[in-house]
């Protein structure tokens, strides 16, 4: 990997201090949205605006980077384990090479689709996991980068405790308290600098270890382990890969934009960010992910 700054270390690094969560970019004259208007954008998200194909393409890192994340999983010959948000199913398919049964779930019909072109061969369901139900119990429930999309934490944790076995297993991975920080500060920033009224902000769940403990332990599980730490990713596409990242996993934030002021937004949002965020013709983007070993 190309060098990354000693600011952008330094930002990573003090990253999961403070709040609990993301902190998000504030509305003017002090609003705020309801829980039930932040589902609803995730929901929209999800189910209307993800181009599944650019994202196979452009950001394989997602799938990539949690290669290893099955191999905790360990899944065995014969087990039912259940990919909870298993987007265009590249770790599905490595789940099943290991010889295990299983079957994908996402709430994104461009996902599903990709995933069902991807392997035809494997088994794949547009579901949510909020009210996914299956006829049999599973192994395990594994999941990658789609807990922090779910604003019912308590409800999800809970539905996969009911669909697995006792002694069952949950893995996963996603984003941690502290999670794009850097990054989110910059776009809090560039809103407040040129004043532009934006109405659709991003909302994400990003926990701390401990508080996820908590709510792991409250729903039933056995904690093993978790533990938060810092991905610090390139982000194709050169000069423009932070708009493309933008356009890709922030989208709904820019939708009752103009085009004027969503370019007025980004290219403050690049000047800031560019001393701490930008090396060598590369975008970085200051992930920061919690992983987590769970048994009913």
């Amino acid at each position: 990997m190309m060098a990354v700054s000693p600011a952008l270390q330094k930002e990573s690094q003090g990253a999961g201090k403070g709040r609990h969560h993301a902190r998000y970019p504030r509305l003017r004259h002090g609003q705020a949205f309801s829980l039930e208007a932040r589902l609803a954008a995730v929901v929209e998200m999800n189910q209307n605006t993800w181009d599944a194909t650019l994202y196979d393409r452009q950001y394989g890192f997602v799938w990539q980077q949690a290669i290893d994340l099955v191999g905790l999983l360990s899944p065995q010959p014969g087990e039912r384990v259940l990919d909870l948000g298993c987007g265009t199913g590249h770790l599905t398919a490595l789940i099943a090479e290991r010889g295990a049964e299983t079957i994908g779930i996402d709430a994104s019909p461009a996902m599903i689709e990709q995933a069902r072109l991807n392997f035809p061969t494997l088994q794949f369901k547009l579901a949510n996991g909020l009210d996914f139900d299956a006829p049999d119990r599973f192994d395990a429930v594994f999941t990658n980068a789609t807990l922090h999309w779910i604003l019912e934490p308590n409800r999800v944790v809970h539905r996969m405790h009911e669909v697995l076995k006792p002694g069952g297993r949950f893995v996963g991975e996603f984003g941690g308290r502290g999670n794009l920080h850097t990054l989110l500060e910059g776009l809090q920033a560039a809103i407040e600098e040129t004043g532009v009224a934006c109405p659709s902000l991003p909302s994400w769940y990003f926990p701390s270890v401990e508080e996820y403990r908590v709510l792991l332990d409250r729903q039933g599980f056995g904690v093993r382990s978790a533990t938060l730490f810092d991905r610090i990713t390139p982000l194709e596409g050169g000069e423009g890969g932070l708009r493309a990242w933008m356009g890709m996993f922030v989208k709904w934030f820019f939708r009752d934009l103009t085009i004027e002021h969503q370019g007025r937004v980004l290219s403050a949002m690049e000047k800031r960010l560019r001393p701490i965020l930008y090396r060598n013709g590369t975008w970085f983007a200051d992930y920061r992910r919690l992983r987590f070993y769970a048994v009913r």
